[in-house]
């Protein structure tokens, strides 16, 4: 049985003496559920597994008969997983209490608590928790892990994006199934179960517009002023970039932030929209796998999104950092940083622009520990992809 790269370091820290709560965070549809399954079957000790994921508001009774049900068949050792916790209203404090009452007993019960929703796991975790947890984030899947499970090539990646569950579909023929479950079982369910259902969201249709608009946009540079103006909505930029938060918070979007040497002038600055996986973007697009291809500038963005894609997924639960950087016409497509060291990568893909400028004038200004050309004249697409992204630190 093939199992994911992270599969072996949850191993690792579920074998270890009871010490943390074990939290796996990550998007829809990755393979969290399959992970908690394997650890099932290969770990030599009791387990019980529990899922509140076919419920909207179950009441903490839940939790806590799921957990004595735990305690029951462990013996002396055993493993509880429980998955979409944060369903649950105040679940992390019934389960701070549950955790403690194992430790001060000598319940050698441990935890592991999967999650679709991060900013709310987060919320949870930090409010009642901490001390008490460590994350484990499950991220998309990267080009080299569905080249090796399923055989696909680089143009195939680039389109259908990292989402195992659909990748028997991921064909010209099958293509309007592919992008009904992208939009249906991905999409769509992420919007209404993980944000708009756990979330006070006031206005749900202009949050729908911006993540439309950010597949749209993926790859490029947008103030929140032209935000609004492209939504046609009565708003205002905090309230969209609370709404971007809660999009990177489900995994579906992101906006990177301008590199400054201020943290200030970042936070301020207009975002690069970033879909978190190019699957998202081409099934919003309405082209075919040939027609995104054929369309040289569309393929060129799609390219650029799924090397951002890779770098937002691959600094997950590190200290690397990512960034853009633009200064009147010269823009380096992304930054990453790590304590002093910096890293400038310009995606050179057949959409013609100022390269080599941007480049330079980042050099001059901040002196990078490296530059990277990926793609023609560079190092490959499929090589940069296939290798981790604290590699090109």
């Amino acid at each position: 049985m093939k199992f994911r790269p992270i599969f072996q370091e949850l191993m690792r820290r579920v074998k270890e003496p009871r010490k943390f709560i074990q939290v796996l965070l990550g998007p829809r549809q990755v393979g969290k559920t399959t992970l908690a399954s394997n650890l099932e079957k290969s770990l030599r000790i009791p387990t019980y597994y529990a899922s509140a994921d076919t419920v909207t508001l179950e009441d903490l009774t839940w939790i806590k008969a799921q957990w004595e049900m735990a305690r029951q068949k462990i013996g002396k050792e055993g493993l509880f997983i429980i998955d979409e916790v944060q369903k649950i209203p105040y679940w992390s404090d019934l389960i701070k209490k549950l955790w403690d009452e194992d430790t001060k007993n000598h319940i050698n019960l441990k935890v592991v608590i999967l999650g679709s929703s991060p900013w709310l796991m987060q919320k949870g975790l930090s409010e009642s928790l901490a001390g008490r947890f460590e994350v484990l984030p499950i991220t998309h899947w990267s080009f080299q892990e569905m080249s090796d499970s399923f055989g696909w090539d680089l143009n195939q990646y680039i389109y259908f994006g990292g989402y195992p569950g659909p990748q028997s579909l991921a064909n010209e023929m099958d293509l309007p199934r592919w992008v009904n479950y992208i939009n249906d079982s991905l999409i769509e369910t992420t919007i209404s179960r993980d944000i708009l259902l756990m979330t006070q969201v006031n206005k749900p249709i202009l949050l729908r517009r911006l993540f439309q608009l950010g597949c749209t946009y993926s790859s490029q540079i947008l103030s929140y002023q032209k935000m609004l103006g492209q939504l046609q909505d009565v708003g205002n930029t905090t309230t969209l970039a609370h709404y971007l938060e809660l999009l990177s918070g489900a995994w579906l979007l992101t906006g990177i932030e301008k590199y400054t040497n201020q943290k200030v002038r970042s936070k301020a600055s207009s975002p690069k929209l970033q879909v978190m996986n190019t699957a998202l973007m081409s099934a919003q697009s309405g082209k075919t796998f040939g027609e995104a291809m054929a369309d040289k500038p569309f393929w060129g963005h799609l390219v650029e999104s799924a090397i951002g894609a890779h770098l937002a997924n691959g600094i997950r639960g590190t200290q690397i950092e990512l960034y853009y950087w633009r200064e009147d016409n010269r823009e380096v497509d992304f930054i990453l940083k790590k304590g002093k060291s910096l890293t400038a990568i310009e995606v050179k893909s057949s959409t013609p622009k100022e390269t080599l400028s941007g480049l330079e004038a980042f050099d001059q200004a901040f002196h990078p520990s490296k530059i990277l050309l990926v793609g023609q004249d560079g190092i490959s697409i499929e090589e940069f992809l296939r290798k981790p992204v604290d590699h090109w630190i």
